[in-house]
């Protein structure tokens, strides 16, 4: 008599992990690799295979959405040291180009910044602080160095949203290299001379 053949548990099944937790660092990449001008919830949580109630859970709409954007794009724009009275000039041109690489790379974000809209709060405006504070190193006094911000930020975007958006900015534009160079050279920003001044109407030697 043998024996009866052993019973075969059949293998089991492997358990699927459960998907990754949506959280904000998930949330920002998926929108990074999106058209900013373009994207909208839908898109997203397609994107992140999830239901639009669990992405609305964590951005409300599509200006929160682009609040969380702004802010990671600026946390990688500052540099990490401070500007000095030395220094600042170097400064503000390692942000200008940090601007120009993460704008530039992320899809539309360029174009969206330059462009009338709400922008977020929070971020730009530590990105404002960083920028004045650098003009105040120079020699700059609180009047001015906030109008050489708005110099700086609107030149800089400008440039970087014409660039992203396509449009034609004539056969001989200016290297972003070249442009940077000369907008620094002007800044920070002084007043005026009256032209009614008789050193303002008078000409070189």
């Amino acid at each position: 008599m043998t024996d009866p053949e052993p019973s075969r548990t059949p293998p089991r099944t492997p358990r699927l992990g459960r998907p990754p937790r949506l959280n904000r660092e998930r949330i920002v990449t998926a929108a990074l690799k999106r058209d900013l001008r373009t994207v909208t919830m839908r898109d997203l949580a397609e994107d992140l295979g999830v239901s639009h109630s669990a992405l609305y859970r964590h951005v409300k709409n599509r200006d929160d959405l682009m609040d969380l954007v702004s802010e990671t794009v600026v946390e990688r724009i500052i540099p990490t040291t401070e500007p000095t009275a030395a220094t600042w000039r170097d400064w503000l041109t390692t942000l200008a180009w940090r601007m120009h690489d993460e704008f530039l790379s992320a899809p539309g974000f360029a174009a969206r910044v330059a462009a009338p809209h709400r922008h977020a709060p929070t971020p730009f405006a530590r990105l404002r602080d960083s920028v004045t504070r650098a003009f105040r190193l120079a020699g700059a006094d609180e009047e001015m160095a906030e109008q050489s911000w708005y110099v700086f930020g609107l030149g800089v975007t400008q440039w970087l949203g014409a660039r992203q958006a396509g449009h034609e900015i004539g056969p001989s534009a200016p290297r972003f290299d070249l442009y940077l160079d000369v907008l620094l050279r002007g800044l920070p920003t002084r007043e005026p001379e009256d032209p009614e001044a008789p050193s303002a109407r008078t000409p070189p030697p």
